[in-house]
């Protein structure tokens, strides 16, 4: 890896689409500046080397670069561990728009995929070698490219909401209405119309909390937050949403498609939630604007 004290010479490149997974990875080495991520200083010490490995095998666009040019796949650390029974799957593709997909483990030894990573016979064999995948979970239609393909390679079962079909018309699973449905033993699935009209979102254990791109963990304001300058469907429905199915969960992991996680106590979270459903019936339509988004 070189020298472990001190690795210069990272950089990004200009087909940055300023999706945020690599500050997601690598908080305070890389940041944004004139609508794409910069490197701000580059990596001291072997911790800080890893974290730039990291956002580069996640980046979907593959902008970032190490001091010799090409990736090391040796390197590459996903699936990557956030505890014992959750795993990022990083290498986010450009046909979900970069957004962060995730492997569930379960107490019988098999797996489950939220969302989905960009499509690689290897990295789908890297997957399934943690154990037998049975579900490929869609949060929502933006998020729903690959889902197939990983299905028929994994022989599991593709879902997704009633509302967001057209997306993926073969599911093998569809999610219909507003109330929580049962996917196996532990994990329930609550549709929450808003961001699309058949945005899921996906509660394991009640313990971890896969909310696609209803809401996120924002590092501006150290709460959890919807992303109201991109809704597509309706901000409205989804204040009301929120209100029906907020009081209903329970959770220590928030892990959305963008935007950051976040691991608190769940009675913490349940508070956030209660003054995020608050927020959101002050909120009115507005147009789509990217570049409003501050995560």
């Amino acid at each position: 890896m070189g020298d472990e004290r001190f690795e210069g010479g990272w950089r990004v490149d200009e087909r940055c689409t300023n999706c945020d997974v690599a500050r997601q990875l690598a908080p305070g080495l890389i940041g944004e500046a004139d609508g794409r991520s910069v490197v701000l200083r580059q990596p001291s010490g072997r911790d800080e080397i890893r974290k730039f490995h990291a956002a580069a095998h996640a980046c979907p666009t593959r902008s970032i670069h190490p001091p010799a040019g090409r990736l090391d796949p040796a390197l590459d650390p996903f699936p990557m561990a956030l505890d014992d029974t959750v795993l990022l799957c990083g290498h986010n593709s450009t046909h979900t728009a970069g957004a962060n997909s995730y492997l569930l483990r379960r107490p019988d030894g098999t797996t489950m995929m939220i969302d989905t990573p960009r499509w690689s016979t290897p990295l789908a064999a890297r997957y399934e070698a943690l154990g037998p995948v049975t579900d490929v979970l869609l949060t929502h239609r933006d998020h729903a490219a690959h889902g197939r393909r990983y299905a028929d390679r994994f022989g599991a079962r593709l879902w997704i909401h009633e509302g967001d079909l057209d997306a993926a018309p073969d599911a093998d699973r569809v999610l219909r209405g507003t109330d929580p449905a049962l996917i196996a033993d532990g994990v329930v699935a609550h549709p929450l119309p808003g961001h699309t009209r058949g945005s899921v979102l996906y509660v394991a254990d009640e313990r971890y909390c896969f909310s696609g791109d209803s809401f996120h963990w924002s590092r501006t304001t150290q709460d959890i937050e919807v992303v109201d300058n991109v809704t597509w469907y309706s901000i409205e429905e989804l204040a009301a949403s929120l209100a029906r199915t907020a009081p209903h969960l329970r959770f220590e992991w928030l892990l959305p498609g963008h935007g950051d996680r976040r691991h608190l106590p769940a009675d913490d979270m349940a508070r956030r939630m209660r003054q995020l459903t608050s927020r959101a019936q002050q909120l009115r339509p507005r147009p789509v604007d990217f570049t409003a988004t501050r995560w």
